[in-house]
């Protein structure tokens, strides 16, 4: 299961009661107050990490509460604090909150920690009211409620190459041959229901994350079909492998097909037809392949290559060409905030903790003042 969209209720713990108490030892006449502190309510954090794809671990826990603190004790001993709940999400995922519609974070490193529901303060024993006039108070504050934040996680796959192109474009063939990913693979469209990853590795140091993502169809920027569940998943790939069908089942022209996505990509969002795109043919194995081949690099405006999934054919090649094209694209990272570093699978970032209320602040308008 799949599940890149996901709500829930984060209610932090409640502070624990102050006591209300007297010490009372023998010798010791009218010993004084000594009633401790209630403990602070625990927080819920989210945590992103690159062991998770997708949020579907969270299916069936849409209320994450935190520990509550303990109540205050007599001897002045203080509750203990509550238990932190830290729920762990994929790298890319997105938090709103649902009633205001705000972006709290973007969790797009690895380590990123956000709290979403700060714990409830403790409330202070009746010690803390004694004074030259009351020596005897009798007064202790009530812990106080712990935050309730309703979230919305929409999970943006992270990749450094994109697969696109029209269904039963040979994209999950692709995907299964230059890696070790096992997506669902038939002879009908619309097999791939969600985006696939995997990873191709080049020597001992070298990787580069491909995404198959599903099938787009004309329309899909207005949401026809699964379009906006699907076009989310590539805004952020560094790099578009754009497969064209050279004999499609519908017998469609699969030039005007390669123009139809190039359409959608637009329509969606025009950053996305600038980003850099590497336009192939596959089953080249088809006699008609050559000549899609000479017309969509006349279409594209440079060479056009041809593979082969099932036989293996430009499979190095095209591995190389991906290598080159991500080592131009090193230095250019267009959709992360400008102050964060660039992610780098597997590499170790210092966690960074923000709270839920300083992420709605950070937007708000600064004062001419």
């Amino acid at each position: 299961m799949f599940v890149d969209e996901f709500e829930m209720r984060c209610r932090g713990g409640d502070g624990g009661n102050g006591c209300s108490s007297f010490r009372k030892e023998s010798h010791i006449p009218r010993g004084g107050p000594d009633g401790g502190d209630g403990g602070r309510g625990g927080k819920v954090f989210l945590e992103a990490t690159d062991d998770l794809t997708n949020l579907a671990h969270l299916i069936g826990h849409r209320h994450i509460n935190a520990g509550r603190g303990e109540h205050g004790m007599g001897k002045r001993m203080s509750g203990k604090s509550g238990a932190d709940n830290v729920v762990q999400v994929p790298v890319g995922t997105l938090v709103y909150d649902c009633e205001t519609g705000n972006l709290l974070r973007d969790m797009n490193q690895h380590g990123d920690r956000l709290v979403i529901a700060e714990g409830g303060r403790g409330g202070r024993g009746n010690v803390h009211f004694a004074n030259a006039v009351n020596r005897a108070p009798r007064e202790r504050e009530p812990g106080k409620p712990g935050e309730t934040r309703h979230i919305r996680l929409v999970l943006k796959v992270i990749a450094d190459v994109g697969l696109i192109g029209k269904p039963n474009a040979g994209k999950s063939t692709l995907l299964s041959r230059m890696t070790r990913a096992t997506p669902e693979i038939a002879a009908y469209p619309f097999t791939t229901k969600y985006p696939n990853l995997g990873i191709v590795r080049i020597g001992y140091e070298r990787q580069i994350v491909i995404a198959d993502i599903p099938g787009l169809i004309e329309g899909a920027h207005e949401g026809v079909g699964l379009g906006h569940d699907f076009l989310r998943h590539v805004e952020r790939t560094k790099v578009f492998v754009h497969l064209v069908e050279p004999a499609p089942m519908d017998l469609s022209d699969p030039i005007e097909n390669y123009r139809a996505i190039r359409d959608e990509l637009r329509l969606y969002d025009p950053k996305l037809a600038t980003r850099p795109e590497l336009p192939i043919v596959t089953k080249c194995e088809l006699p008609e392949a050559k000549d899609v081949a000479r017309r969509l690099a006349e279409v594209a405006g440079r060479p056009v290559m041809m593979i082969s999934s099932v036989t293996g054919k430009g499979l190095p090649d095209l591995a190389r060409e991906l290598v080159r094209l991500m080592d131009r694209r090193s230095d250019v990272d267009d959709w992360r905030p400008r102050e964060r570093t660039r992610y780098e699978l597997g590499a170790v970032v210092p966690a960074a903790v923000t709270t839920a209320a300083e992420a709605v602040a950070s937007d708000e308008p600064e004062d001419d003042d």
